[in-house]
């Protein structure tokens, strides 16, 4: 009788960063359906990483340095403010290990691209969190985009409209800063539609754009930004993101092609005709946060690829960074393209 294989160990993981994003990927971590394992946590706060690990029943580490030298750590969740992302994601690569990040890679192309050759001198696995990508309607859109459902893609317009309380930018020093946030409504909120946008679309050409701060104070970044571009295809976008649109609003995308269009709000299809007749499916609700984790436990037990890679993640700051610039300059501006060779 053959001797059963013995099943690889779980990945073990240290999350760096425990405010509230970081929160929520300890408790996916630590859900029933994680086959991984969450042994420590970090934050330049050490407290505040000591009284999260004490509600959870995990170790609390001193300082990131302490976490990232721990043989036991195959993987970690960086999420610290988004300027800061480079330093301790390069740090984590250089220690082996692998890492997923929060949004955005980095606040700049430049520092984006620091963080990629880490990645590639280090032999692990960098995935940048995009979990709208995950949403079964996101997988229906990429799906019938890919297959030609639409038709040639003519034009597309996603809104971001949320609102972001005064109290909210006072909450912390950090926030709406040039240094630590890289932005305001389209860096910090509306990257993940850049990305979702770029995922579906593919590449922007050149792009015009509109940025201003008209309904808060005290923030140095814009709450309020509308672009136009021209894709690579030669179809037209049009992306608008604000934190000041009081009221619930939904997140809204629309797809159009000579052969179809579909409509989403948050992630709902309130819209879908198609010429040769395609049928809707049924969507089943999921977590997507908790399934982005799940793709990226994969991707370091296989040594396979995540979804969300870094050069994707890299385009889309390059997107944002050209609308900052448009916004600057009043002029058209084509996002940065990848390294000759990459």
């Amino acid at each position: 009788m053959t001797a059963p294989v013995p099943s690889a160990p779980p990945v073990r993981f240290g999350i760096i960063g425990v405010g509230v994003i970081g929160r929520q990927h300890v408790a996916r971590l630590l859900s029933d359906a994680s086959p991984a394992v969450l042994v420590t946590l970090a934050d330049a706060n050490a407290e505040a990483a000591a009284a999260i690990a004490a509600e959870n029943g995990v170790e609390a580490a001193t300082s990131v340095e302490e976490l990232l030298a721990r043989p036991d750590i195959d993987a970690v969740v960086i999420a610290v403010p988004s300027g800061l992302h480079a330093d301790v994601t390069i740090a984590a690569l250089e220690a082996g290990k692998h890492v997923f990040l929060e949004k955005p890679i980095e606040i700049t192309v430049e520092a984006s691209d620091r963080i990629r050759e880490a990645e590639q001198r280090s032999g692990r696995i960098l995935s940048i969190a995009s979990q709208r990508r995950f949403a079964p309607e996101n997988q229906f859109l990429k799906r019938i985009v890919s297959e030609g459902m639409l038709g040639r893609l003519t034009s597309a317009t996603v809104e971001v409209p949320l609102w972001r309380s005064q109290e909210y930018y006072d909450s912390g020093a950090w926030r709406g800063t040039w240094k630590l946030d890289g932005g305001g409504a389209l860096m910090n909120q509306g990257v993940h539609l850049v990305d979702l946008t770029l995922w579906l679309l593919g590449e922007v050409e050149e792009l015009f754009a509109y940025t201003g701060l008209l309904a808060h104070e005290r923030i140095e970044v814009e709450d309020t930004v509308t672009a136009t571009a021209r894709l690579a295809s030669g179809a037209q976008l049009t992306f608008q993101a604000t934190t000041a649109a009081f009221g619930d609003l939904p997140i809204r995308m629309s797809l159009m092609g000579d052969a179809g269009s579909i409509v989403t709000e948050s992630e709902r299809v309130v819209h879908f005709h198609a010429r040769d007749g395609w049928e809707l499916p049924e969507f089943e609700a999921v977590d997507i946060m908790l399934e982005q984790h799940l793709d990226f436990v994969r991707a370091v037990e296989t040594g396979g690829s995540p979804l969300v890679s870094s050069a994707e993640a890299r385009a889309a700051v390059a997107f944002i960074e050209a609308v900052y610039a448009s916004g600057r300059t009043g002029k058209p501006v084509r996002p940065a393209s990848l390294p000759a060779g990459d």
